[in-house]
């Protein structure tokens, strides 16, 4: 299916690549073990040489930490841990000298449960009455349990989607959203170049806060079932509004929905310009199943001229080599990414091929698993600081104990250690950025089962995903994830090449 027919690229964000940085965990500079806005600022000659386009800053905001930054105490500051807003004035000027782009989190679904508004002004959050002796209905929390908490003060139960630290706030009133039209503009003023918009389907409720259907079975507790929670009509006007406000700014919306007809909702022409595109985090390595993902992907966003976007790994989800069960694929996957039609997201740490990792119990951090009793591990294994150098036990991302564990071979991981090496992770990355297919559409070639074999702006991409062989398409070989044997790919490699 050729993707999009003709159309030219309009907007800065078309054909970017952004870079998701998870402040806690980049660079160290105050000595504390935990990343901040110093440390990142220090280190941009680093992301820009990588070739990105744009820098994507996790939460700043001041917070008790209860989920690490998303639950916000104050929308206008930065947590004195991350630095000051001095420090994000100079990050932002920093970045725009070395052609950088920057996009903040805003996480408009929930705050703190210590910001101010939820003691002094209770009706900006969602409250109910409790039913038959317990929450007022059936919706369960991402994060693991019922969605509500019976406060004994009141007698009524409030709303919180997430943990019970993160209360949901009424969307419904007008005074949260003139609340966010400041937050919005006073980053806007200090120059940032758009926002990605946290739980963007989730924000207005159901006003009858009706049960949801029942579960299907096997699904993820909270989530793609929901109907009452998530996804209502109220969305598409506010952020239409938002789109008026932004300007020339871009919104990228965390719209977390299986089906890409629904998400594309959220990206017609006056809305959201760009939504995170979730489907290949959720598809194994796979040939027919990554196809059928792109085509759903490009199918649905094509009907409404939206840009579709590509994301294999964020603060959210097991590290790509590990998922795919080997670097030498996630090597393929990363030409696989980078050679589609349209914005890519790439997460710290993604091009040096760090694993997930499996900590103790006594290291863990993540409200996830400690809301299911330890059922489900927790975020905290894709999060561990990046490895600057191979020197223990800071491994060069602090002089202190990182605030998570770094495990002792990551040292071969290093970015020191890969720089200078042409066959290293890093250096794949950094050819793949700089030889990235650019405009035109996507069109499939003959691809034998267990193989994808595209064509975009003169190049193709051939990737051998299961099969035992694939042969390189004829032309000019641009880049290979692994050296490739007499013209041949074999399983779990990719080539790009100039046709």
């Amino acid at each position: 299916m050729p993707w999009p027919s003709g159309s030219p690229v309009a907007e800065w964000w078309d054909e970017a690549v952004f870079y998701e940085v998870y402040v806690r965990s980049f660079a160290d500079a105050s000595g504390d073990g935990v990343g901040d806005l110093p440390g990142i600022r220090a280190h941009l000659p680093y992301i820009a040489e990588l070739g990105v386009d744009a820098l994507w800053l996790t939460p700043f905001y001041p917070s008790p930490g209860a989920d690490h930054g998303y639950d916000v105490a104050d929308y206008c500051d930065v947590d004195p841990a991350f630095g000051t807003l001095d420090d994000f004035d100079g990050l932002v000027a920093d970045a725009h000298e070395l052609g950088l782009r920057v996009i903040v989190d805003v996480v408009p679904n929930h705050t703190s449960i210590e910001h101010p508004w939820f003691r002094e002004h209770r009706e900006r959050y969602v409250w109910a009455e409790g039913r038959n002796g317990g929450p007022p209905n059936n919706w369960l929390a991402v994060f693991g349990g019922p969605a509500w908490t019976h406060d004994p003060a009141s007698g009524e139960w409030y709303l919180h989607l997430f943990a019970p630290e993160q209360p949901d706030l009424d969307w419904h009133q007008a005074d949260v959203q003139h609340e966010f039209e400041s937050i919005l503009r006073f980053w806007i003023e200090r120059g940032v170049d758009g926002f990605r918009i946290d739980v963007a389907h989730g924000l207005f409720k159901d006003p009858e806060l009706r049960d949801e259907d029942e579960p299907v079975p096997g699904s993820e507790p909270g989530s793609f079932d929901r109907r009452r929670a998530i996804d209502q009509p109220q969305l598409h006007p506010l952020y239409r509004h938002w789109r008026t406000l932004a300007g020339d700014r871009v919104l990228v919306g965390e719209v977390f929905l299986s089906d890409p007809v629904r998400v594309a909702d959220y990206v017609r022409p006056d809305e959201l310009q760009l939504a995170f595109n979730f489907t290949l985090l959720w598809e194994p390595w796979d040939a027919a199943a990554l196809r059928d993902a792109i085509d759903a992907t490009l199918g649905a966003l094509a009907a409404v001229g939206a840009t579709p976007t590509w994301v294999l790994e964020n603060h959210d989800v097991p590290r790509l080599v590990t998922r795919y069960g080997s670097a030498s694929r996630a090597r393929a996957a990363a030409l696989l990414l980078l050679a589609l039609p349209g914005t890519a997201f790439l997460y710290a740490g993604q091009e040096l091929g760090l694993e997930e990792v499996a900590l103790p119990d006594e290291a863990r951090q993540d409200p996830v698993f400690f809301r299911t009793g330890g059922a489900r591990a927790g975020r905290d294994g894709c999060r561990i600081p990046i490895p600057w150098s191979p020197d223990e036990p800071g491994f060069g991302f602090t002089d202190a104990m990182p605030w998570l564990p770094v495990p002792a071979d990551w040292g071969s991981l290093s970015v020191a250690t890969q720089r200078d090496d042409p066959a290293s992770m890093l250096s794949l990355y950094r050819d793949a950025l700089r030889l990235r297919p650019r405009g035109g559409g996507l069109t499939w070639h003959e691809s034998p089962p267990g193989t994808l074999v595209f064509e975009r702006g003169g190049t193709v991409c051939a990737v051998n995903v299961d099969a035992s062989a694939l042969a390189v398409p004829q032309g000019e070989l641009l880049l290979a994830s692994d050296s490739a044997n007499r013209g041949e790919l074999p399983s779990g490699t990719a080539a790009w090449v100039r046709a």
